[in-house]
């Protein structure tokens, strides 16, 4: 029981794209548009092709459900690439933070600190 609480904590504490605002909205329209726009165009083509409106439209339909999930496959491979860019953009933030901080410190106090002979917690 121990086991499966710790496997759902840690699955509620990791990076989801549905947890990204602006990812969830983005792949939702996605989706909308793609299956809208499958679906209008295989309709079209359908009844344009001399078909009977029932079959028309279950091609439509059905073409309709394929632009939703070719969307949905591309929006989502693409908000992956930019969550991954997002997030090493803000590491690469955080570390000349850290930089500008150490060398604020560094010339407040006269010391030299590098990454590699930092004090370690228990030498302060």
């Amino acid at each position: 029981m121990a086991k499966k609480t710790a496997d759902a904590d840690a699955a509620e504490t990791g990076i989801r794209l549905s947890r990204h605002p602006r990812a969830r909205r983005h792949i939702g329209l996605a989706k909308t548009w793609g299956g809208l726009g499958a679906f209008a165009v295989v309709l079209y083509l359908s009844m344009h092709a001399g078909l009977p409106t029932t079959d028309a439209v279950l091609r439509g339909v059905l073409g309709g459900l394929a632009g939703y999930l070719t969307a949905w496959v591309i929006a989502v491979t693409v908000w992956r690439h930019l969550a991954l860019a997002e997030l090493e953009d803000l590491r690469l933030r955080l570390v000349a933070t850290m930089e500008a901080q150490a060398a604020q410190a560094a010339a407040a106090t006269g010391r030299v600190v590098s990454h590699d002979d930092a004090p370690t917690p228990h030498e302060v």
